[in-house]
Parts: C-alpha cells; structure tokens; sequence
C-alpha cells in the first residue's frame, strides 16, 4: 500500500488518486488542495490545470509547472488552517506549508491558497505568499548601551550581548 503523498496516512488510491484520475470530486477547499500537492508530487501536470479555475487557465504555463514538479524533491504538506471551503460552501482559504528540496536546496512554500466551487467542483483560484508572522515583543527592547539585564552592571554589548 502506498500512503498518499498529502499527509493523510490513507492509501494513494483511497485518498487523492481518485480525485485526481477524474473518479471522484473533492468535496472540500481542503482536499482539492492536498490533491493539487499530490499531483506535483506525482508529476500529474493535466490535472493542475484542470483543477484550476476556469478564469485563470490562460496563464498555466504547463512546461515550468512540468520542470518544477518533475526537478523537486518533495518532503510533506502541511495544513495550517482553512477558513470556510466546506461541502456547503462557495470558496475557501487553505495555508498550507509545502516542503520540498530544488536542486538539493532545501525550501518551504507557505502559502494562503483561495478555493472557488463551481457547479459542485472547487478549484483554485489564487495564492499568496504568508510568510513569516510579524514577531510582537511583550517586553522592551534592550539597547546595546543599557545596562545588561542578567545584574552584571555592564553594559548588554559588553556582557550578554556579546554571545
């Protein structure tokens, strides 16, 4: 049994491969984006286009996408969060993390993924990069030249803040 590469710890052929041979529609935001991973890690470049909205088809370029899928090295998916994109809804969000290496570098993608349904299939519409989060301290910032917070007496860049 192959495990599906999207993280569900489910069978291929029980998980994204339906959905992917066309046999059965993902049903959520979700699982048409965790199909979407395992068709690049399966090099299933038709169906990429095909779950993508109709609106933006025009700009697939099916040779970069074949080049990337095919010249990776893919590590795992993981969902972040989604936001709507249920079997009730119209759209939805999905961050997701993809991890992969490209020639032997590895990388992360983190991205926020917007799903569309139309007529009972989703598709993805667009995507953003999330990046890291904005760091918010709780405490002041310790300046090089105020004393050092460990009791020394020095000053934070000659004392902790040579470390």
């Amino acid at each position: 049994m192959e495990l599906c590469p999207c993280g569900t710890n489910i069978a291929y052929d029980e998980c994204c491969g339906p959905v992917i041979r066309g046999e059965r529609r993902a049903d959520t935001a979700e699982k048409l984006m965790r199909s979407r991973y395992s068709a690049y890690v399966k090099k299933e470049i038709p169906y990429l286009r095909d779950s993508l909205h109709p609106d933006h088809r025009a700009d697939f370029d099916e040779k970069s996408t074949r080049t990337w899928a095919e010249n990776a090295e893919w590590y795992g998916l993981e969902i972040v969060r989604t936001v709507s994109g249920g079997p009730e809804d119209n759209d939805g969000e999905v961050e997701f993390i993809a991890r992969f290496s490209d020639h032997g570098t590895k990388r992360e993608h983190h991205e926020l993924a917007r799903f569309g349904r139309i007529d009972s299939n989703w598709y993805f519409v667009s995507g953003d990069s999330a990046g890291q989060k904005q760091v918010v301290r709780t405490e002041p910032k310790i300046g090089r030249n105020d004393p050092c917070p460990c009791g020394s007496g020095k000053k934070y860049k000659k004392c902790c803040g040579l470390k």
